[in-house]
């Protein structure tokens, strides 16, 4: 067989080699830090026999799909060990998450495992990867399988068996556990070296609180000791960064059981910072040429039948409303208002491209077990935008809003990475013609190319009516976050039967844009709040000085500052508590409060204050000039402390 590299070096093996044995062929060392491969596309198991001829590329670690494949691995691990300690446990699914995995099970009567169990199973766990149990890969009969599992009294298994009855059936072994699998696994338990659980909780099987509640362990493991103790410190940072913790202690946003799970309420400080987002984005909309539009939250559930939300989204929306003689729904996207807005009336090719934005809230039914801060909510608002454009203009208008959502995240001082995200060959997940779809992922290519553009192709990640390209967002703590999109639309024009009459007077279709730099704001402000550890930048805090007069004697020196300031549109405020001015100091600081003013007897003999700087301390003492001077600066988006001072 002819075994084509990466590189394109093309190697002669017997047919029936395996994937390992061509890593052998190229170095020991390389092998050894294999995980798995894609043999013509498609991932295969390192010990899977290869018998034709193909183009292979190995997976390790660092690879995204090869941390699925190691931690996929570690949870068929963890349930081997949870099935040593606890033999009658059953299991739900265990799959590779984020970061990590996890496994539901349901333990035998009796045991209800809390978190001072965990060392256990870890121990056990450690075990039974150094004993360098192989993953084998075991193809079998559905019935074969159905008999198996019956054996075993497993009612998960043959409940997920039910509905792969077309497909191909693969079990998993290693040691004395065996699992319904479609894998992929490592070669060997022995290359998980570093073990850490992290959580024990509940979980409805397959999500629906009409079922079982299981037992749910998460975990995470890794190559080396070295890089679990790295996330255990990143972990560490991370907690202490938490958007939930910080949005109460900064006064924020609240979530109130009385209004509902899954609903943020924002506070006086996070509805500041949120006004501040959406004037600083408004602004660029106004340069580029945008008209800002508002729809209902509700609409007629016949709107999302056509958009083909509806059956593409039905099982995170909240049930229609019947009113009257028709059905309403919560609205789970902006985009079908907009396209009524577009047909309203009749369109000409000298009005194109028409660009509508709106800041619009839009919901969907999460599963309170999802439910998470900011970050996964029932009801949240989109800077959508819809751009509408002739077929010549498409490439000039992706271009533009490229642009834009770039100058957002280096705003906010946000390092980024560009995902294409494309469709797969699975043609139920997505509405229009492949030819389409491949004129629309080709022009998309060709922006990013013609941009410069960093960028990795995602396969099946499209949006199920045009591929897109997604804006993958690191905080300051190496983390990554999908934001903002730009997405290209030719099948919802058809589906609304949108028009436009060209400069030949023919009706044509315009083609549509979607797009959203933020993305939504609830999870923007989370990764915010998270990025600057609630640091706000002064351009957005809602509190940008404190002025900390030391005794009564200065209120009044401190309220004529406070006015100049408010006068220039600067926010300040007093601390004229009867407190020692250490602790007032301590105060401003624990706020997060980014400047403070201290004005004693010699502070107003001169005319001046001492400034002091959120974590940098004293820097001495400013004329009242030379602190306007100062805030006028840092009253510009996207600067800073450290770059101005």
């Amino acid at each position: 067989m002819i075994i084509t590299l990466l590189n394109g070096e093309k190697r002669e093996y017997p047919e029936g080699i395996t994937g390992m044995d061509i890593a052998k062929s190229i170095s020991s060392e390389f092998a050894k830090k294999v995980v798995g491969a894609f043999v013509n596309g498609k991932k295969y198991d390192l010990s899977r026999k290869i018998m034709e001829d193909a183009t292979i590329r190995f997976l390790t670690f660092d690879d995204e799909e090869g941390k699925e494949i190691f931690w996929h691995s570690s949870a068929h691990l963890m349930a081997e060990a949870v099935k040593t300690l606890y033999p009658n446990t059953k299991f739900g699914v265990g799959p590779a998450i984020e970061q990590g995995f996890y496994y539901d099970m349901e333990l035998p009567e009796g045991i209800n495992l809390t978190q001072e169990d965990i060392p256990k199973i870890e121990s056990k766990m450690k075990e039974l990867a150094q004993q360098d149990g192989e993953f084998e890969r075991i193809e079998i009969s559905w019935n074969d399988a159905v008999e198996y599992f019956k054996k075993e009294n497993d009612p998960y298994k043959l409940e997920i068996l039910e509905g792969i009855k077309d497909q191909e059936i693969t079990f998993y072994r290693q040691g004395n556990f065996t699992d319904l699998c479609r894998g992929t696994h490592l070669p060997s338990t022995r290359l998980i070296k570093a073990v850490k659980l992290l959580n024990i909780a509940g979980a409805y099987w397959k999500g629906n609180s009409d079922n079982k509640m299981l037992t749910r362990i998460y975990g995470i493991t890794f190559p080396s000791q070295s890089m679990l103790d790295d996330f255990l410190k990143m972990r560490e940072e991370a907690e202490k960064r938490d958007h939930r913790k910080l949005g109460k202690e900064l006064e924020i946003f609240m979530i109130s059981p009385a209004i509902g799970a899954g609903l943020p309420v924002w506070l006086p400080n996070g509805t500041f910072i949120r006004r501040k987002l959406e004037n600083f984005i408004k602004e660029e909309l106004l340069r580029r040429g945008y008209v800002e539009v508002i729809t209902p939250h509700i609409g007629n559930l016949n709107l999302y039948k056509t958009s083909g939300h509806y059956p593409y989204y039905s099982d995170s929306q909240f049930p229609p409303m019947k009113v009257e003689d028709e059905e309403y729904l919560l609205k789970p996207m902006n985009c079908p208002h907009h396209h009524q807005i577009y047909a309203s009336k009749p369109r000409s090719y000298r009005e194109l491209p028409l660009r509508l934005a709106e800041f619009g809230t839009v919901y969907r039914y999460e599963q309170s077990g999802e439910l998470t801060g900011l970050t996964r909510v029932r009801g949240f608002t989109q800077d959508d935008a819809h751009i509408y454009c002739t077929h010549e203009q498409l490439k000039s208008e992706v271009k533009n809003t490229v642009e834009l959502t770039q100058l957002v995240f280096k705003t906010f001082d946000m390092e980024v990475s560009t995902r294409l995200s494309f469709r797969d060959e699975n043609s139920e997940k997505w509405a229009g013609d492949i030819e389409t779809w491949e004129i629309a992922q080709r022009e998309l290519k060709e922006v990013a190319d013609e941009m410069g553009l960093n960028y990795y192709i995602g396969i099946g990640e499209a949006s199920f009516y045009g591929p897109k390209i997604d804006f993958i967002v690191k905080d300051a703590i190496g983390r990554k976050w999908q934001l903002g999109t730009v997405q290209v639309d030719y099948v919802m024009p058809e589906r609304f039967e949108l028009e436009y009459t060209d400069s030949d007077n023919q009706k044509k279709r315009p083609v549509i844009i979607h797009r959203a730099p933020f993305g939504s704001m609830e999870r923007f402000m989370s990764i915010l709040i998270e990025h600057y550890a609630g640091n706000f930048p002064v351009w957005i805090a809602p509190i940008q000085a404190m002025i900390l007069p030391i005794s009564d004697k200065q209120i009044a020196y401190a309220e004529q500052l406070q006015s100049e300031f408010e006068k220039l549109g600067y926010r300040v405020q007093i601390d004229n508590r009867s407190e020692k001015i250490n602790r007032k100091i301590a105060d401003a600081e624990t706020k997060k409060i980014p400047m403070q003013f201290i004005v004693g007897q010699k502070e107003v003999d001169t005319n001046c204050i001492s400034l002091r700087v959120h974590s940098k301390g004293d820097l001495g003492k400013r004329s009242i000039d030379e602190v306007k001077e100062l805030l006028a600066k840092l009253n510009i988006p996207g600067s800073s402390i450290e770059k101005v001072i």
